[in-house]
Order: structure tokens, then sequence, then C-alpha cells
């Protein structure tokens, strides 16, 4: 079982912006479902894995997953885009919380640097 500070945990998640979009579009991906949640989770899938969150992808960057997200809105009609505008800056504050959650991580009580999944070796 995990630590709640340990960034493989699920826990880590709980108290970022839009973290509830996420697991439920990691969750459509897992089942094969094309939802917009899945289409958040496939935009995030990079930083997600910097982070140890998820395996890194197996195939090079999903260049279609913000069209994907566009194309499922269409529906909203004239306010598709404003409903896209909205997603794409939470989860841009997702991200942005994750990163300052994971600087957070890295320091330990005793102002020791550790080294975290995903962590590159030239990257502090």
């Amino acid at each position: 079982m995990s630590h709640p500070l340990d960034p493989r945990s699920p826990a880590v998640l709980d108290d970022l912006p839009g973290a509830n979009e996420i697991r439920t579009g990691l969750a459509d991906l897992k089942a094969g479902r094309h939802s917009i949640a899945a289409c958040l989770a496939r935009i995030a899938r990079p930083r997600l894995a910097r982070a140890g969150l998820i395996a890194p992808p197996a195939t090079p960057a999903d260049d279609h997953a913000e069209l994907d997200l566009y194309h499922l809105l269409a529906p909203y009609g004239p306010n598709a885009h404003s409903r896209f505008n909205a997603l794409i800056r939470q989860l841009v504050s997702f991200e942005h919380a994750l990163d300052h959650q994971r600087r957070s991580l890295r320091h330990t009580p005793n102002n020791r640097t550790r080294t975290l999944p995903g962590d590159r070796a030239d990257s502090r």
C-alpha cells in the first residue's frame, strides 16, 4: 500500500482542482470510452507520466486530443468554444497544482531533496 504522500498514490490528486475529472478520464480511457473527461486525461498524459502517476505513454504525444475534445463539445452549439476554453483552463490549473505539489513533495522535513518517479538527474 502506498503512503498518501507517495506521488504514485491516488490520494496525491485529492486536493487538486479538476482531479475528479482527470480520475474519471483515466477510468474512461482504461475502459475504452470516448468522453470529455477522457480527452482531458489524454491531454494531461505527459504531465501525469512525468509526475509518476501513470506509466509513460508508449506512443508519441496525442496531437488530436484537443480536436477530439472540441468535437465532443459541438452539441453545446455556440457555447462549445467557451466550454472548451473553460475545460482547458481547468486542466492547466490542475497541471500547475500538480507541479507545485510535486515540488513540495521533493523536499523532506529536514530540507533534504529526494528524487521522485519521473525526475531526471539533470532537472534540478
